[in-house]
């Protein structure tokens, strides 16, 4: 265990800090703040990019998404709610954005999700699974597809989603309803080998 010197306090370390508490250290151009949060969150803004948009653009949008969060740091009002429901609302109004501005990708052009380690016979059998979700959503409405990724893929509660999506907690229940039903109703079409 190491000692600091007596009547010497030692500085935070911006890694070591709570989201909020970095971001108001970037409102104050604090790089290395920014940096850890970038470094932090990076993985999740990509995965509910690559959800929303596909992997192709998924990289783009992370990085937009830093960006404005950098050139628009002023913007955050601390107290006003978490760093966390304030970023994915970023990230989803860049997707929608982003979505608004490209024309739909047929499903037999859509990417492959990549596997983890497991046997031949569970990979085989959970990428055609996950092939048939990734395909399936692709058909639901922009705001289904949005609230369904939020909530199942990002572990955000309703009413966390209902923030980011600036919706109302029933508007977002009602999204997930229909967007579930929607998808059991088209992986039922296509029930797969």
């Amino acid at each position: 265990m190491s000692e600091r010197p007596e009547g010497k306090a030692s500085l935070p370390r911006p890694e070591d800090s709570a989201d909020e508490e970095l971001m108001a250290l970037v409102r104050d151009n604090d790089r290395e703040a920014f940096r850890t949060l970038v470094t932090r969150h990076i993985d999740r803004v990509v995965g509910v990019a690559r959800r929303v948009v596909g992997p192709t653009e998924a990289e783009d949008i992370a990085q937009d998404v830093f960006l404005k969060l950098w050139t628009n740091r002023d913007q955050w009002q601390p107290g006003a709610g978490s760093f966390r429901t304030w970023l994915y609302r970023v990230v989803t109004n860049r997707c929608i954005d982003h979505t608004r501005k490209r024309t739909a990708i047929p499903i037999d052009d859509a990417p492959e999700i990549p596997d983890d380690a497991r046997g031949p016979l569970e990979n085989c059998h959970a990428s055609e699974t996950a092939d048939r979700v990734r395909q399936a959503l692709r058909f639901l409405s922009e705001p289904q597809r949005m609230a369904i990724t939020l909530y199942y893929n990002e572990d955000l509660t309703a009413a966390e989603v209902a923030t980011v999506m600036d919706l109302s907690l029933n508007a977002v229940e009602s999204l997930l309803k229909r967007g579930r039903h929607k998808l059991r109703e088209l992986l039922a079409e296509n029930p797969g080998p």
